[in-house]
């Protein structure tokens, strides 16, 4: 690949049809994650799920990296890409069986889409170069994680399978907090819009719950109640608050503190905002999806227990992400989200009685207000001549 063009670090580009089209797998991936967790609504099936997961983000954000530092627009890196989404596919069907049967169907695509999103970062090095040398070094422990991957999916005890996937976890964490300290090639755009995409990817799932009682209700012959229609608003509602929740301020404040830091104090910085803090936003999105599809399937019924933990663990995560990723860019921390988590917890937790249907309403009505009490601190003081904590915005 020396004849490859490979665009000056300095120069940033958006993200390629082939990378979207990658993306695909992972809608896929993702609708099987919110399958486990509502046939799994206990601890255990929400720790299969968080494990399984963060298995699955990372060959995604391995291969983020990568098309970061080789444009995918290059006819050698969309035939990699091209064939890291073909292996993805039978990844995505095998979530659901992963800790049984299914476990080889998913662990050793998985590990074969992380060699390859090495592969490709290494087309953006010279041999000998700080870049090459890092890449080398990080892919020992990837090495290391796609084997223990790999051995784990074959051993037929679902203890000492998990075990060895959690192994192989630490081990690649281990080597991220490592590989920190080199400079990588990072383009701040395109690196905020292809996480920009992966949490829109992760709110389909959340339009997926909406739907469902629709075709269901329909294809029984049974219509449309009022309280299924006033559940899909609430609902749809909640997939709107936390689309803004990000992409109003955050996504863009995020890409801003990205671009102010250079070198390795930019590697660290990418690493922490985007491949750690957005796997819990990415996560908390997914968990939370499980919870909004019981509402809206049972929108006259009180959501159980287990639903209503997934609808506050997965609301807790995403706004913890998203504050995680604001104090590290710019070391202050949004009160009003930080608030909402104990209001949640309330509403949530005190509405045990409520119909589903109201439950979604009030939590609407929560992030609603916690967006426009944000808001007002932010912009209005800010307008009248009073300084606010203001982070970048695009109007």
């Amino acid at each position: 690949m020396k004849d490859l063009d490979i665009p000056d670090p300095a120069d940033d580009f958006t993200a390629d049809p082939v990378e979207l089209f990658f993306d695909l797998a992972f809608v896929f991936a993702f609708s099987q994650l919110v399958a486990h967790l509502i046939h799994h609504p206990t601890w255990e099936g929400a720790g299969d799920g968080l494990l399984l997961f963060l298995m699955l983000w990372l060959p995604w954000t391995q291969f983020t990296w990568s098309a970061n530092a080789v444009p995918g627009n290059r006819r050698e890196v969309r035939l990699v890409i091209l064939v890291a989404t073909a292996a993805s596919v039978p990844m995505a069907a095998g979530v659901t069986t992963a800790f049984g049967d299914g476990g080889p169907v998913f662990a050793i695509p998985l590990a074969l889409i992380t060699v390859l999103g090495l592969a490709l970062l290494g087309m953006a090095s010279e041999t000998g170069s700080e870049l090459h040398r890092a890449i080398s070094s990080y892919a020992v422990p990837n090495a290391v994680t796609g084997a223990l991957f790999i051995v784990g999916s074959f051993v037929d005890d679902g203890a000492v399978r998990r075990s060895i996937w959690i192994l192989g976890l630490v081990v690649v964490v281990i080597g991220t907090v490592r590989a920190g300290s080199a400079s990588w090639v990072l383009r701040p755009g395109h690196f905020a819009e292809r996480h920009g995409l992966i949490i829109i990817v992760a709110l389909g799932e959340v339009i997926v719950a909406i739907a469902r009682p629709v075709v269901e209700g329909l294809e029984e012959g049974a219509g449309l109640p009022s309280e299924s229609v006033l559940s899909l608003v609430a609902a749809g509602a909640f997939a709107a608050l936390l689309f803004w929740a990000y992409f109003d301020r955050p996504q863009h404040a995020f890409e801003h503190g990205s671009a102010t830091r250079e070198g390795r104090e930019r590697t660290e910085y990418a690493r922490d905002v985007y491949t750690y803090f957005h796997a819990a936003i990415v996560a908390g999105i997914i968990l939370a999806a499980a919870a909004v599809e019981e509402a809206a399937l049972h929108p006259a019924e009180a959501l159980p227990l287990e639903y209503r933990t997934m609808l506050f663990g997965g609301l807790v995560l995403f706004l913890l992400g998203v504050l995680g990723g604001v104090a590290r860019a710019y070391r202050v921390i949004p009160p009003e989200r930080l608030v909402a988590i104990p209001v949640l917890a309330a509403v949530i937790y005190l509405g045990a009685d409520l119909d589903g249907m109201v439950l979604l309403l009030l939590v609407d009505a929560v992030l609603l207000a916690v967006l426009a009490t944000e808001y007002r601190r932010i912009e209005v003081p800010a307008a009248g001549g009073t300084p606010g904590t203001r982070v970048p915005t695009r109007e």
